[in-house]
């Protein structure tokens, strides 16, 4: 059976859906002062990461916290010790696209780490005195709402339909007037 077989209606229902979507990469530079000047770096790890999705203007902020650790020697090479420091921080993610006909007193946002924050690269400092870290993160984030779209509807409902293939055509042309001969068989 066509869907020309049957005369279709159209309505706009509302729906709660993804209305905006965004990603976002970035390497950030951190300097922590331990008690004593390092003379080498054994370690650094990020530990304890928390985060929390806003909605912020034309995008989505990512408030967080992490707490740095730094094995490091000291007293050339002689003794060891672990220096911790928290950093907070806010992220900011534009979206890629937001749909216009969402309701705004409806917006939820969230985020979902895609790179848990991570020490990449930890050097002492030119004067001798703190560590130097540099730390990657990514971020997802998600805008739903409630918006509206626009759906096919069947007079009658779907009860007629059981068992049956429904077949649509987007008109008489479909796909008779393609030309074979331009397809690219090498992709």
């Amino acid at each position: 059976m066509t869907i020309a077989d049957k005369q279709l209606q159209y309505r706009e229902i509302i729906t709660k859906a993804v209305c905006g979507k965004g990603r976002k990469f970035s390497t950030v530079t951190h300097t922590v002062t331990p008690p004593h000047n390092p003379t080498s770096i054994l370690g650094a790890w990020i530990i304890n990461h928390q985060y929390e999705a806003v909605r912020s203007g034309d995008g989505i902020e990512v408030i967080g916290t992490y707490d740095i650790n730094i094995w490091y020697s000291y007293s050339k090479n002689s003794q060891t010790d672990v220096a911790k420091e928290s950093v907070h921080y806010v992220e900011h993610v534009n979206l890629s696209y937001v749909d216009p006909k969402h309701r705004p007193s409806t917006v939820e946002v969230s985020a979902d780490v895609i790179q848990e924050p991570n020490c990449i690269e930890a050097n002492i400092s030119s004067n001798g005195s703190s560590v130097v870290i540099r730390v990657e993160r990514e971020f997802s984030v998600e805008l739903v709402a409630e918006t509206k779209v626009c759906v096919a509807v069947l007079p009658g409902g779907c009860g007629d339909l059981d068992g049956k293939d429904l077949e649509f055509s987007l008109g008489d042309n479909d796909y008779e007037d393609l030309d074979p001969d331009l397809l690219d068989d090498e992709l």
